[in-house]
């Protein structure tokens, strides 16, 4: 019953979109005569500019955009500090100082990033690793970007809840606060993640690692879904950050690895013949799980900050606000089950975290109790 509901919920929205696109189609005749009244110099709305403007990266934190009676945009943002290192030396300034068109020391603001207008391009690693680039035709971007401060905030929300709970815990071993909330949190990630894949013995040294990478990831997605200052930052969404988690991954398995695990890996239990075949796929596969891991993360965050987006854009591309009763609640109900995948996605990140990990450190004798 449930499933037909759904169904013909979803069958009613595609025909109520498909109703407002012809009727949009039928009625440009009409609004023709219109268009040839307005400005030339006018912009329509784009779709595909909002979402990469929301869940990109930017040296400034965009608030909101306003328009006076002329038609003039005046956008309202957060300055953040602009840190640049070329062959002139330092240049530290705020983005407010380069914004709207502004110049300051051969460097301006295009789409919310600092672009040089002398010609000079900004470093790239593989492009300095590849030789295409060098340090005197370069600059290095070493500025604190939107998905920067975000961090830093989380960071410091982090310290503070969990700072306080160790203080209570002093105090007296009954939860106060947070950590009412947090507590059972942390026992389910000790008793159903790190013992059932690292093992009893040996998963206490990994668990502060494993409870930082769950709340880092589950309290930045959840801020991500806060539209306002200063939360709605992509944080989770930025492939470099999920890089950065999933190499430390990688480095906690490689360097945490017994000689069993390295054993398998270029000694694998399978005839002779087959090791030039195997010992290439296991060399491989060490790469590929923290990769499987950064792309997971990525994707799916990504996936559902645009999948809204999206949604909330047909009302301003139909130019219908009759078209808002049905994307506002499909996009209300995409925000809650995003609030299930933030915590979803932080679960998968820490559990093939602490089986990678339970892999590397496993003892024969000790595959009994994984």
């Amino acid at each position: 019953m449930n499933r037909k509901i759904s169904s013909l919920f979803f069958a009613f929205l595609f025909v109520l979109v498909g109703s407002f696109a012809s009727a949009q189609h039928e009625s440009e005749g009409e609004k023709s005569a219109e268009k040839v009244e307005h400005k030339e110099g006018e912009k329509g709305f784009n779709a595909t500019e909002m979402i990469m403007e929301h869940i990109g990266d930017s040296n400034e934190w965009h608030l909101w955009t306003t328009k006076d009676d002329n038609g003039v945009e005046h956008h309202v943002s957060v300055p953040l500090p602009v840190i640049i290192k070329d062959n002139a030396g330092w240049h530290t300034f705020l983005s407010s100082d380069i914004a709207h068109g502004h110049e300051h020391d051969g460097y301006t603001l295009q789409h919310g990033k600092v672009v040089s207008t002398k010609g000079i391009q900004e470093a790239r690693l593989f492009g300095m690793i590849s030789g295409k680039q060098s340090a005197a035709d370069s600059y290095f971007d070493l500025s604190i970007t939107k998905n920067t401060a975000a961090m830093l905030l989380s960071v410091i929300f982090m310290a503070v809840i969990f700072i306080g709970m160790a203080r209570n815990y002093k105090k007296s071993q009954l939860p106060k606060g947070a950590g009412r909330l947090l507590e059972p949190v942390i026992v389910f990630i000790r008793d159903e993640v790190a013992i059932p894949n690292i093992g009893s013995v040996k998963y206490k040294r990994y668990m502060p690692y494993l409870l930082t990478a769950f709340f880092f990831i589950w309290f930045n997605n959840l801020f991500g879904l806060i539209p306002f200052f200063p939360f709605g930052a992509n944080l989770t969404g930025n492939i470099a950050i999920t890089a950065v988690l999933a190499i430390i991954t990688l480095l906690i398995t490689l360097f945490s690895a017994n000689k069993d695990y390295w054993k398998h890996i270029f000694m694998p239990p399978v005839p002779l013949l087959l090791y030039p075949i195997m010992v290439p796929i296991e060399i491989i596969g060490i790469f590929t799980k923290p990769f499987a891991l950064m792309m997971r993360l990525f994707a799916n965050v990504t996936a559902g900050h645009i999948m809204i987006l999206a949604i909330i854009s047909l009302i301003f591309i139909f130019k219908s606000p009759l078209l808002g009763f049905a994307s506002v609640p499909l996009a209300l109900f995409v925000s809650v089950l995003e609030l299930l995948v933030a915590a979803l996605q932080a679960y998968i990140f820490t559990v093939l975290s602490a089986l990678f990990i339970g892999i590397a450190v496993q003892d024969h004798h000790e595959e009994h109790a994984h």
